[in-house]
């Protein structure tokens, strides 16, 4: 089993410990949709799809075990590193990359390096396009308009 087959079954009994059924399935749906979306972005800008899929998987991850999105994102980079560590998902190199990614996901105004801004991306595309009746929010608005733009929609 791969990696990334093997951090999603992690993250997966994670989520399940949660016990508000809704907010479990709100969790797996943007996790796995990020995911989904980062592999795409960064196959497109040639950039590797495996360590954007496995940054996506984690990014909120502190969010939904904690209940609290306050940092979430340093935060979130921190239990990251922990578990990537832990589980010996990942080299050290890799490790930063992704753990980088996920600290500054929440930074939408700002542009980070490549590998960043494929979290950032994704994460704003689920944001945007999951729930279709929801207007875009204004910090993500610019971003939103630039990956539209990027994929031709």
């Amino acid at each position: 089993m791969g990696r990334l087959k093997e951090l999603r079954k992690y993250v997966e009994q994670e989520l399940n410990k949660m016990e508000d059924a809704g907010k479990r399935n709100s969790a797996v749906a943007h996790l796995y949709g990020v995911s989904l979306a980062a592999t795409m972005i960064a196959r497109k800008r040639g950039l590797d799809a495996e360590l954007s899929s496995m940054a996506a998987m984690l990014h909120d991850l502190h969010a939904y075990k904690t209940g609290s999105y306050d940092d979430h994102a340093h935060k979130g980079a921190e239990l990251a590193g922990r578990i990537l560590r832990e589980l010996k998902f990942a080299d050290e190199a890799e490790t930063d990359i992704i753990c980088s990614a996920i600290y500054h996901h929440d930074d939408k105004l700002v542009t980070d390096s490549l590998m960043d801004e494929v979290l950032k991306d994704a994460d704003v595309i689920h944001h945007c396009m999951n729930d279709l009746s929801k207007p875009v929010k204004e910090k993500e608005q610019a971003r939103f308009d630039k990956l539209c733009a990027e994929f031709g929609m």
